[in-house]
């Protein structure tokens, strides 16, 4: 199992108080990664640190500002490919099929393409499907990282960190187009609201299941990989 991915999947999730506990010991798994640079490194020290020395309530804020109240900076990766054409529905239902061919259910009422569930299913999974996978949306990840600058937020170090792992250089101007586009005023909810207005589609398991505990999660980063051997989950660069 890939430690790293494991790790950067709980940094990049909803912050509580379990996964506040277990921030030290992600932040030494992140921190031991000689595949990222040292600057990386240090970044994400810095980020976990900050995540799990916070308040609860700042961070949970913080987080809620950044990735569920704006479009732009959505942890949903086919919401940056195909936004909302009829092609994410098609997507959605393969990558699910991918999860479930390597034996992979995600216990979360979060979308399949939801980054920390991909980013778990990912590290199960040989390096060359990872690698694959991360390439894909390699231009997602550069584009994130440098609004994430814009905010001045840490989490960008978690997304250098995924484009160091996929191991090429993103095309410049496919991160320029996402650049572009205007980013969401996290502020206006009357404008969020007329955005994300639209009929609710359930993908996977019951939406009431709950998140795994983080202690499952930490325990299961020394767990050995799943057999089955399915196709890498593959992001389609065109919107």
């Amino acid at each position: 199992m890939d430690r790293t991915l494991k790790a950067l999947s709980l940094t990049l999730s909803y912050p509580n108080a379990e996964l506040q506990d277990a921030m030290p010991e992600i932040g030494a798994v992140l921190g031991a990664d000689r595949r990222l640079t040292a600057d990386t490194r240090a970044a994400l020290v810095l980020l976990t640190e900050g995540l799990g020395q916070g308040d609860l309530f700042d961070v949970q804020e913080s987080y809620v500002m950044l990735f569920d109240r704006s479009r732009t900076l959505s942890l949903n990766l086919f919401e940056h490919v195909h936004g909302e054409s009829r092609d994410r529905g098609g997507a959605m239902v393969s990558l699910i099929e991918t999860y479930r061919e390597g034996g992979f259910e995600p216990a979360t009422s979060e979308l399949p393409d939801h980054l920390p569930v991909l980013l778990e299913f990912l590290s199960t999974r040989p390096t060359r499907d990872v690698q694959e996978t991360l390439a894909d949306a390699a231009h997602i990840f550069d584009a994130l990282a440098a609004r994430l600058v814009r905010r001045e937020s840490g989490y960008d170090a978690a997304f250098a960190a995924l484009s160091q792992l996929a191991g090429i250089q993103a095309d410049a101007g496919t991160v320029a187009g996402m650049l572009a586009q205007p980013d969401d005023d996290p502020t206006d909810l009357t404008a969020l609201d007329a955005v994300w207005e639209e009929t609710e589609v359930t993908f996977g398991p019951d939406p009431n299941a709950g998140c795994p505990q983080v202690r499952d999660m930490l325990a299961a980063m020394d767990a050995p990989s799943r057999k089955a051997t399915p196709a890498a989950p593959t992001l389609n660069r065109s919107a």
